[in-house]
């Protein structure tokens, strides 16, 4: 009897360990493909001049008609055209090939979907809630996105500010609910 349980007390303790290897592996196989993936991120193409492209301002008209008062200006990736739709003031951005890469407007909190409201009241209760900054993904597109000088994976994204004290930080949430950390402001 005493042989049987060291044997079960043993062959539990070698599937409790494999286990625990296993979860390991997956961490690791995970910072792995992150890794990749930040290597593998196109380094976005420097635009040439400084006078926004006739392309894209032909592809604006073609997304988002012929509105008026659209305030164009070239930064060093893309061709932005901030304009207002529906009462919303939106920037659209196009890339060197001046295809529309996505939009961002400025939201509250109260109009983000609920899961990434929660996420973010209840990770950061003791922070103060900022401007949110919406990232709508044109999915037709793989350029990456640039926001705050940082380059971010093409997908819609939820950008919020949060102060304590005197630190201001930005974080990113994603349509999953997932938060990352984005910058120190």
């Amino acid at each position: 009897m005493k042989k049987l349980a060291i044997l079960s007390m043993a062959f539990l303790f070698v599937v409790s360990v494999s286990n625990l290897q296993a979860q390991e592996s997956k961490k690791e196989v995970k910072k792995e493909e992150k890794k990749e993936a930040k290597a593998e991120r196109k380094a976005l193409r420097i635009l040439e001049g400084s006078e926004v492209s006739v392309a894209s301002k032909n592809s604006f008209n073609a997304d988002f008609g012929a509105l008026p008062n659209v305030i164009w200006q070239r930064s060093q990736n893309f061709d932005e055209a901030t304009f207002t739709k529906n009462g919303q003031k939106m920037t659209a951005y196009y890339d060197f090939e001046s295809k529309l890469v996505g939009t961002t407007s400025n939201i509250t909190l109260s109009d983000a979907p609920s899961n990434v409201q929660k996420v973010i009241k209840d990770k950061y209760k003791n922070y103060k809630i900022g401007p949110v900054i919406f990232f709508d993904d044109n999915e037709a597109n793989q350029t990456d996105m640039l926001l705050r000088g940082i380059q971010f994976d093409d997908e819609d994204n939820y950008f919020a500010e949060l102060t304590k004290g005197n630190s201001t930080i930005m974080v990113r949430v994603d349509s999953e609910g997932r938060v990352y950390f984005f910058k120190k402001l």
